[in-house]
């Protein structure tokens, strides 16, 4: 798998509730941990036995090493990934005691990415809507099963949709895109929500839903990243429309369990070793 995605450190605070806006909380405490959606995605693939290269840009300063330790612990192909004269990108992230999140990222290098065609050759590409357009849209004409989580919610051009071959998104970006390009034409959209679970359309037509097993969330910031990576392996590799449906909905469930975007993210021996139910 090529992932073509942002790079980040996440600076988290834990709260008991999300602030009103103007107010003025005191957190429980504040970590450091890896994270970008593209990086997030590239390492639970990995963690779930993918062979994976990551595409992106992180800056010539300290916060890139912390920024890759994970993922260069976890296996991942890092050679695709280009140091520019930005700053590493950053996230500020807000989780209060119920595990819902509030984010705000400064891209930083991830806006300077760039990507050309011939460096994509693996049979699945993925990418985020966190680095340039032009990456983006690079990675979706690859030769692929190509795989879009069209995250953060944002516009797409309806060139660059036609080139999917799974979109990913949540009910506001999928209602985002929706306003702009006819969702129904697309192979395969995967729509989650949240506790609530996820369906798979196919043209328009819903093929399949499935729901997480119940579990006490503890921060929900790579849960999503974590059921794209396992909803696009598991297609890829051939299993039906539910059964891959609601094995990514278990993965997603499982990171929620967890501090943490990339800590949070778990291996397949862990996914197998789960509790049905």
């Amino acid at each position: 798998m090529d992932v073509v995605g942002s790079v980040n450190l996440d600076l988290v605070a834990r709260v008991a509730r999300l602030p009103a806006p103007g107010e003025t909380l005191t957190a429980h405490g504040v970590t450091r941990v890896p994270g970008g959606k593209g990086a997030n995605q590239a390492l639970a693939a990995a963690r779930l036995g993918a062979r994976v290269r990551l595409h992106a840009a992180v800056g010539d300063d300290p916060l890139a090493g912390e920024a890759l330790a994970l993922l260069r612990d976890g296996g991942v192909d890092l050679t695709a990934v280009q140091s520019v004269d930005r700053p590493t990108g950053t996230a500020m992230i807000q989780v209060d005691d119920g595990g819902e999140t509030t984010i705000v990222i400064d891209a930083g290098a991830n806006a300077a990415l760039t990507v050309a065609p011939d460096a994509l050759d693996a049979d699945v590409v993925l990418t985020v809507l966190e680095v340039p357009e032009d990456a983006v849209a690079t990675a979706m004409a690859a030769r692929a099963f190509t795989v879009l989580n069209a995250a953060p919610a944002g516009a797409v051009p309806v060139e660059v949709l036609a080139g999917v071959d799974l979109l990913c998104v949540n009910t506001a970006e999928h209602d985002a895109l929706a306003a702009h390009a006819d969702l129904d034409a697309l192979a395969a959209v995967a729509v989650t929500h949240g506790a609530a679970g996820a369906e798979l359309r196919r043209r328009g037509r819903v093929v399949a839903r499935a729901e997480p097993p119940a579990v006490d969330a503890v921060d929900g910031t790579a849960a999503g990243d974590a059921f794209t990576a396992a909803l696009a392996l598991a297609l890829v590799a051939g299993t039906d429309d539910e059964g891959a449906l609601r094995h990514a909905c278990r993965v997603g469930a499982i990171a929620a369990t967890r501090a943490g975007a990339q800590p949070s993210l778990p291996t397949i021996e862990e996914v197998r070793a789960w509790p049905s139910g």
